[in-house]
């Protein structure tokens, strides 16, 4: 097999408005985001640490790192997956949300997993 397949991790993401935590009057949007990470490689591959970018409608941007995700760095088999849930704040109705996850295979490897751009939008405020 290629060895690029052997690294290859699929990021899906569910984004949700979560209205009874916003404040439109405060400038306040809140989402959950729901996230799927498989191992579509042949490895076994540990998520180390994730790295965000937020942008909301006005161009002002968040950078989040950190280690993990929701606790857990989790090892995924080949044909495992991980899912979670977590949470952005932005000042305006939309905004985009994109990334990547830091992975290491089990032979010591360390490879990057996109997360691609997805959408933070109030419902009906997209046409």
């Amino acid at each position: 097999m290629a060895e690029s397949k052997k690294y290859e991790i699929a990021v899906t993401t569910v984004p949700q408005y979560l209205a009874e935590q916003s404040d439109p009057d405060a400038e306040r949007y809140v989402f959950a985001y729901t996230i799927t990470i498989r191992n579509i490689g042949t490895g076994a591959a540990q998520l180390i640490s994730r790295h965000w970018l937020i942008t909301d409608a006005n161009e002002e941007v968040q950078e989040v790192r950190g280690l993990g995700v929701v606790g857990h760095q989790p090892l995924l088999q080949p044909g495992e997956s991980f899912e979670y849930t977590s949470g952005a704040s932005l000042s305006t109705p939309v905004g985009t949300m994109r990334g990547s996850y830091q992975m290491v295979a089990e032979d010591g490897t360390q490879f990057e997993a996109d997360i691609a751009e997805f959408a933070l939008a109030v419902p009906r405020v997209l046409h």
